[in-house]
């Protein structure tokens, strides 16, 4: 796998998957897509927090799916304001996902403070594996935006 450092353009094709930091959006995919899954199945006693969550795991997953099929394409043709481009959707990416997560870990210890009826209990456990999930996206999205951030610079 070549470094980030070594790479100054960002990828065109298959080599997207096997160059970092772009291989990076393949696990980002599946967890933001566990964290929306989780979100949207879980009963929703506030609607703002979730609505939130929701929104930055939609938004996160389409941009990434977006980025991911125009590098695919070739689309960005080697210009250095698509590195800027994508240094600034990682970024974006990663504050989004960090406040989102917090959120959905104060939603989740504020509901595990009343759990005695089984029914929030479940909707405890779900929220759980959100929150969980939810900082695992932000650490990759924060990865992610450090090594564009230094693909940026190199450019």
């Amino acid at each position: 796998m070549s470094s980030a450092a070594s790479t100054s353009s960002l990828p065109s094709g298959l080599a997207v998957l096997t160059t970092f930091p772009d291989v990076l959006f393949i696990p980002e995919f599946i967890f933001g897509g566990l964290v929306w899954i989780l979100v949207a199945s879980s009963k929703v006693p506030s609607p703002i927090l979730q609505g939130w969550v929701m929104f930055v795991s939609v938004f996160c997953f389409t941009m990434s799916t977006t980025l991911l099929c125009l590098y695919f394409c070739g689309a960005h043709g080697g210009s250095s304001s698509w590195v800027t481009l994508d240094a600034i959707c990682q970024g974006t990416a990663a504050l989004f996902y960090l406040s989102a997560a917090v959120l959905e870990a104060y939603f989740t210890y504020a509901i595990g403070l009343v759990s005695d009826n089984p029914l929030i209990t479940t909707i405890y456990r779900e929220n759980i594996a959100a929150v969980v999930f939810a900082f695992l996206a932000t650490l990759l999205y924060v990865i992610h935006k450090v090594f564009s951030l230094l693909r940026w610079k190199s450019s």
